[in-house]
């Protein structure tokens, strides 16, 4: 089980370049990676997208490539645009202004947009800088992989409790369920009594009926039971090396489906509270559960 937030960072060096590769994934119920390369590089954007998917399946996943000269004679080549740094500080300030948000609008920002700052010396041929970029993107893939399994250990630890204690509620409401039709009938034979009532044989087939009809109603065994094979799902799924994030949703929501019904059906008032208890656990599970991929 793996987390969808991590970091990882890669480098790597040629034709006296530096190729810096930065990844980073937040939570995000489909795949998506954002690619920021530098203008001479861009037809590997592909190759780069590839090779991330092959290795990451679910989350939002951020990846920067950066080439910067590595030597002292190469670095007096590199030169700023300042017309393009005016044009991205004039349409962020446009942008803040239609949005009616403040424009904190740091030199930092301007010299990171793409196009900002230019090497005299283009890269002649972007694919012979592949086998740089692809060692400093294993190199972040690996550093990210790892993160995600650490955190996603963690997960698998709450999410098993959160399954624990959801056993546990489970099985009072179990124990719970066969006294409900019995104090029914006692409480229905009681009030009968308390108003003076006297029961015939006629009468007496009319209340089974009756008490019949409530079981039938308050009958919550179909969902105790799928209730249980989803708990057994969930053990599956802790074991298995494949993403489960989408799984896991899914099993959320069947559960919730359960419980809502046991809970509609309790007619008792030790039911409804282990249904509280359940519901509470459940929403803890559904909000770990969108942390794994």
């Amino acid at each position: 089980m793996k987390s969808m937030t991590g970091y990882g960072r890669g480098e790597s060096a040629q034709d006296g370049y530096k190729v810096t590769v930065e990844l980073s994934s937040v939570n995000r119920k489909q795949g998506e990676i954002s690619v920021t390369l530098p203008r001479d590089l861009e037809v590997l954007e592909a190759q780069l997208r590839d090779l991330i998917n092959k290795h990451i399946s679910r989350g939002r996943i951020t990846a920067r490539v950066t080439l910067h000269s590595n030597d002292d004679k190469n670095a007096t080549r590199v030169k700023l645009n300042t017309p393009l740094a005016r044009a991205h500080l004039k349409e962020l300030t446009r942008l803040a202004k239609e949005l009616k948000v403040e424009a904190n609008i740091t030199l930092d920002m301007i010299i990171r947009a793409p196009g900002v700052f230019e090497t005299d010396r283009d890269v002649t041929d972007a694919e012979d800088f592949w086998p740089a970029i692809e060692k400093a993107l294993q190199h972040s893939l690996n550093q990210l992989l790892k993160m995600r399994e650490q955190e996603g250990s963690h997960l698998s630890k709450d999410l098993a409790m959160r399954i624990k204690l959801m056993r546990k509620h489970t099985t009072e409401v179990q124990k719970r369920a066969p006294e409900v039709l019995k104090r029914y009938r006692e409480e229905l034979g009681k009030r009968l009594r308390n108003a003076g009532v006297t029961v015939d044989a006629k009468d007496e087939e009319r209340l089974l009926k009756e008490i019949v009809l409530f079981a039938d109603r308050s009958d919550i065994s179909e969902e105790l039971a799928r209730l249980q094979s989803h708990f057994n799902q969930f053990d599956t799924c802790i074991k298995s090396s494949e993403p489960v994030g989408r799984t896991l949703d899914f099993l959320a929501q069947e559960m919730n489906r359960e419980i809502n019904t046991i809970g509609s059906k309790a007619n008792d008032s030790l039911i409804s509270h282990a249904v509280v208890s359940l519901k509470t656990e459940l929403e803890k599970f559904r909000e770990q559960a969108q942390n794994v991929e």
